[in-house]
């Protein structure tokens, strides 16, 4: 100690220095261990690329089946586990330079309910959300629980049946996709499932480090669109839901706003809902084509009358336009709770201006706006009749969303029009007197959107 007292200020300041740099200097080496790691890995995947290809040149140079002595030898199952492990290694990487260069620079996580009702549009616009490369997307996921847990209709089950999706939601939310394995049947074997509900409709789940090598002999019912993927590996998925910034799922099972105030409120959860809502006239025409047999009665007593219609039906009809009106009047009440998370769109507006509308849902949500929505949604809303099917997100916006009254006998309007008017009404769906007035184009049944409608 004494020693040290004696040193010169100079001196014990230049040693002060010296440590400093040290550690800043250490810091520096495993940055630059970490690029070149990363160099390695991408000249190593190339060669394996290439490795992978020689057994197509040897086939078509020889006439042989080259890939059956690679086969043989392991190197192709080589191969693929070296591929893996790297893609593992690329994704940790890429961890620690988001935590180096520090995650607060990316802003905050958000957290996005599309909510909706079948034939309303929704996979078309929840693609706005999956084209987004920085936010996590899932489609339909509460599908499994509906197909697991088994609720009637009305009352207590009604209230048990959103609550379970409430928990299920709040859990997905939050990346825990491990409680989907209650639900998937049959169970996943080590957290590996190839029967995960439109997984080739979420992006997330079809990208690098989920998409593992694909698996001979193993039957993937819902497979990625433009790639081959393995079975879908949970943990792999949970992590990547976890290293996106942003989670987004769509979801036409949740009906009663009220429910999700619990989620609304927790501090680990960012919320925006999306209510989008449809014209019901056009919610019933496209339903009787994209699920013929369950509107036989419907068809029937439109085209003949002699079936009649059951008042169960018609009950039904008009319960759901309620519960989708009184979840609509609820949020633009702009409780405290739900204050500014809330917005409702009609699908009529995003077919006609789609770009106008993605800009606002993005500013709602406080989500930026990258090129490739905008080019995804210009290559999808300029889609050919002959390539827009039941199905399909790729449509002509512009001239599909009144398609359905050209389509739709007048009696069956009627039919929805009584049953339905408040919501209507709400949401500014004119009703037709006539059947000339129905089918005349020119006479639109649109009322101005009301600004009211984000809060």
């Amino acid at each position: 100690m004494e020693i040290r007292h004696a040193l010169p200020q100079d001196f014990r300041e230049l040693l002060h220095c010296l440590k400093m740099r040290s550690k800043y200097a250490i810091l520096l080496v495993f940055i630059i261990g970490l690029v070149i790691i990363e160099k390695e890995n991408n000249f190593i995947s190339r060669v394996s690329d290439k490795l992978k290809q020689s057994p197509q040149a040897l086939t078509e140079a020889n006439g042989t089946e080259a890939s059956s002595t690679l086969s043989e030898n392991g190197s192709l199952a080589s191969l693929q586990e070296l591929d893996a492990a790297f893609s593992q290694l690329r994704s940790h990487l890429n961890n620690v330079t988001l935590q180096l260069a520090g995650d607060g620079d990316l802003g905050p996580r958000r957290h996005v309910l599309l909510m909706a009702t079948t034939r309303t549009g929704s996979s078309f616009v929840g693609e706005f959300f999956n084209q987004q490369g920085s936010i996590f997307y899932l489609f339909e996921p509460l599908w499994h629980i509906e197909r697991t847990v088994t609720f009637e209709p009305g009352g207590a089950n009604a209230v048990g049946s959103a609550l379970v999706y409430r928990d299920v939601l709040k859990q997905l939310l939050l990346c825990d996709l491990y409680i989907l394995e209650s639900f998937i049947s049959p169970a996943p074997e080590d957290h590996l499932t190839p029967f995960m509900f439109r997984r080739g409709s979420s992006r997330s789940l079809c990208e690098e480090p989920v998409c593992m090598p694909s698996t001979k002999k193993v039957f993937e019912k819902y497979h990625c669109k433009n790639r081959r993927c393995g079975p879908l590996n949970v943990t792999l998925a949970a992590e990547a839901c976890r290293r996106k910034q942003h989670v987004a799922l769509k979801t036409v099972r949740i009906r009663q706003l009220e429910f999700l105030q619990p989620l609304v409120e927790d501090p680990r959860l960012d919320m925006r809902i999306i209510q989008l809502v449809r014209d019901p006239r056009a919610v019933l025409a496209s339903r009787m084509v994209a699920f013929s047999g369950k509107y036989e009665t419907w068809k029937k007593w439109a085209a003949e009358g002699e079936t009649p219609l059951h008042e169960e039906e018609v009950q039904r009809l008009r319960g759901n336009c309620e519960s989708i009106r009184l979840s609509a009047e609820l949020g633009l009440r702009q409780p405290g709770w739900l204050r500014g998370r809330y917005m409702l769109v009609r699908y009529e507006d995003v077919a006609q201006a789609p770009l106008q509308k993605v800009e606002e849902m993005y500013r709602f949500a406080g989500l930026p706006l990258t090129p490739q929505v905008k080019d995804w949604i210009s290559k999808n809303t300029q889609a050919s009749q002959d390539g827009s099917g039941v199905y399909s997100t790729r449509k002509n916006s512009s001239e599909q969303f009144e398609k359905w009254r050209f389509s739709i006998p007048f009696k069956l309007a009627q039919v929805v029009q009584d049953a339905c008017a408040p919501a209507m009404r709400l949401f500014g769906y004119k009703l037709a007197s006539s059947p000339a007035m129905l089918a005349n184009r020119s006479f639109s049944l649109l009322e101005e959107a009301q600004p009211s409608w984000v809060t």
